[in-house]
């Protein structure tokens, strides 16, 4: 009876703990400052929704993209925040930046919110105790492991340390949003330099481009993950493409008969150093054998920062309108390619979270919606205090529409400087609607613009005088979500106890 009992909990311990390992594994993929055009792979769609080129997806080289996208599903309507912190904090929390309250990207020395910016925005960013996406999957049984850039909190602050926000690793992540190199030879930044990159000390001095080490780190700890048996949730968040616009030697031979301008070659080095890190990731999952355990998310952080063109032109995003730190689609329009390593039909996992192959999503989703697909998938609570903004994808990634899910998009940003300052924009369906706190050159003099997204997605012709009823019936829904959001709002330059509130005309 003893030997009996001995052996069936020795049965039970073993069940119990193949069912801890044998969950199934996440890698979100981020791409600093990339935009839905820079990639060869085409995001936006003909009239008919077939996938239409343009020049700068044959411009740019990213094959693995396009290895990804025929595996998977991308989507042409996909939102972040316009400049980064307040994206990454979004992934990490669900939640919209509005809500978050990390309204600009983060001053690691500075409280940067602009002259006339609110004074209870949160230039802290996450600090040790929030709920995050990598602390939940860390306490049920995950290895969280952060490569690359992070930006959740200023310098000396908790947000800082990755390792104080869920992650079990930390790879080169700290305060700062921009690498002082891409080169080895430069020790990613002399140890002078504000902005060195940390933990890649044994390829100082050698010809490794940041892009390449970081992926080799990363590759590493995903073999000891996989070697320990546990599951693992793998933020692959890349300096690349941010500015300095450093050539990667690797590639630079393929763009110098481009014609374009050699920052803009630089930058599109980056992009396909990026690129490369993407397949070498997806090769050490198949070599490791769980490619097919695994759900990768590719994404951007926010619009083009490509060197071209002024920062509200068709240029760096064109056909779109805008680039980083602007208020039109080039701003904040960003690539999701969303796939399984290796597809399936018969993996249990990919049979609860199905994704279609080589299909075009253009239903409206944003980066606050992962948290909660990722926690869905791997049947984890969100903890009842914590507001989630996000939304599931699990029918998008079908391919098919889900009519249950708002079609609404915010975003807010009440500071300066940027390319565009002190604006809340909210999208609903097929609408848009630009507001500015304080009207400049920016908008055209305009307090308002509007455009209608379907017919004009270029955002050519402001709709706001024409169309009264239609700019009240936005402005209005720009007006409850903010409520929704409990936002903060930028101070009046007369009076600054004063809060400047949007204005339904």
């Amino acid at each position: 009876m003893i030997r009996l009992f001995l052996t069936l909990t020795l049965f039970l311990c073993t069940v119990f703990s193949l069912s801890a390992a044998e969950k199934p594994n996440i890698v979100v993929f981020l791409v600093d400052d990339m935009g839905v055009m820079d990639t060869s792979v085409p995001f936006l769609t003909d009239e008919n929704d077939q996938p239409k080129r343009y020049p700068l997806n044959d411009y740019y080289r990213t094959p693995n993209m396009e290895r990804l996208a025929k595996i998977g599903t991308r989507f042409n309507n996909f939102y972040a925040m316009s400049v980064c912190s307040p994206t990454r904090i979004a992934i990490m929390t669900g939640q919209n930046a509005a809500r978050h309250r990390a309204t600009n990207w983060i001053n690691p020395w500075q409280n940067n919110k602009g002259p006339y910016g609110p004074p209870d925005w949160d230039w802290d960013g996450l600090n040790i105790g929030d709920v995050t996406l990598p602390g939940i999957l860390h306490k049920n049984g995950y290895k969280t492991i952060h490569v690359g850039k992070a930006h959740f909190g200023p310098e000396e602050h908790e947000g800082a340390e990755p390792l104080n926000l869920g992650f079990d690793v930390n790879i080169a992540g700290r305060s700062v949003g921009a690498p002082g190199s891409y080169y080895g030879e430069k020790n990613y930044g002399n140890p002078n330099h504000k902005n060195k990159v940390p933990h890649l000390e044994k390829y100082h001095g050698t010809e490794t481009f940041l892009t390449e080490a970081l992926t080799i780190e990363a590759k590493k700890r995903l073999t000891e993950t996989v070697e320990a048996d546990k599951p693992f949730y793998l933020y692959m968040s890349h300096y690349a493409v941010h500015a300095p616009f450093n050539s990667d030697p690797r590639f630079a031979d393929h763009y110098t008969d481009s014609g374009k301008p050699k920052n803009a070659q630089a930058f599109a080095t980056l992009i396909e150093g990026m690129d490369k890190s993407l397949g070498d990731i997806l090769d050490h999952l198949d070599e490791l054998g769980v490619a097919e355990n695994t759900l990768v998310f590719f994404l951007g952080d926010n619009g083009s920062d490509a060197p071209l063109g002024h920062q509200h032109a068709v240029a760096c995003a064109a056909p779109l309108r805008g680039k980083k730190g602007a208020h039109y689609e080039g701003g904040m329009r960003v690539p999701l390619i969303a796939a399984w390593a290796k597809p399936n039909k018969d993996n249990p996992y990919q049979q609860k979270l199905p994704v279609a192959q080589n299909v075009i999503q253009s239903q409206q989703a944003a980066v606050m919606d992962l948290f909660p697909t990722i926690l869905g998938l791997v049947d984890v609570d969100v903890p009842k205090s914590h507001t989630v903004d996000g939304h599931k994808l699990n029918r998008l990634l079908t391919g098919k529409p889900d009519p249950s899910r708002s079609e609404e998009f915010l975003m807010h940003y009440p500071h300066s400087p940027h390319r565009s300052d002190y604006f809340t924009v909210y999208r609903q369906g097929d609408w848009k609607v630009i507001y500015h706190y304080y009207p400049s050159e920016q908008s055209d003099g305009m307090t308002y613009q509007l455009y209608n997204l379907a017919e004009d997605p270029f955002e050519s012709t402001n709709l706001a005088e024409e169309k009264p009823a239609k700019l009240r019936e936005l402005m209005q829904g720009l007006v409850t979500a903010m409520n929704d959001h409990h936002a903060v709002y930028p101070v009046s330059k007369a009076n600054p106890e004063q809060r400047l509130k949007p204005v339904v005309p």
